[in-house]
């Protein structure tokens, strides 16, 4: 099971020239970054200012203090710093409740749908079109933030849910966005 004994806020200073959602962005994107290079699965995040429209202006890490501390001595933060306020690794408080912090995918592309159907049935594009008119796309009414995924290299907007409160946590690891792939993160 994954320790998340510690916590790391990062906070984005608001700014006159880039607004807040454009900030947590790039800060996310560099974390994406910093995770893949990290590469163990053991460092969840949260968004503990979160509402129905953004992600907030405080991302939080959760890890163990070993983890954190890889994590924060790598540079993945170079560029940033101007524009972040950070508290060391600290410990979780005692009496805290859990959440899942999950990635949520959505149709989101009718062009992306329709040239996988082309693929996958031989079709023409107008066929396709046919087949999966513009009026098929579906967004999320979540908070999400647009990224770069490391592997693929495509930007796509990825929406991020949080769970429901738990008493307990649940064990699982995390992607390199951070995100649950099954483990819970203290919320507090």
């Amino acid at each position: 099971m994954t320790t998340l004994s510690h916590f790391v806020d990062i906070d984005v200073r608001p700014d006159e020239d880039f607004p807040s959602s454009q900030l947590m962005g790039a800060l996310y994107a560099r974390l994406h970054k910093g995770l893949v290079a990290h590469g163990k699965g053991d460092i969840g995040v949260s968004f503990p200012a979160h509402n129905d429209r953004w992600l907030g202006n405080r991302l939080r890490l959760h890890g163990s203090a070993d983890a954190l501390g890889q994590l924060m001595g790598q540079d993945w933060l170079k560029g940033m710093r101007d524009h972040l306020d950070l508290t060391p690794a600290s410990p979780v408080p005692s009496q805290v409740q859990h959440r899942q912090v999950k990635r949520v995918q959505t149709q989101s592309s009718p062009e992306r749908l329709r040239r996988r159907l082309m693929r996958r049935h031989n079709l023409t594009a107008e066929e396709a079109a046919q087949r999966i008119p513009d009026t098929a796309s579906q967004l999320a009414d979540l908070p999400s933030v647009f990224v770069r995924s490391s592997s693929t290299g495509q930007s796509f907007r990825l929406f991020v849910c949080h769970g429901p409160l738990a008493p307990e946590p649940q064990a699982g690891g995390f992607s390199t966005y951070g995100l649950s792939l099954g483990a819970s993160a203290p919320w507090f």
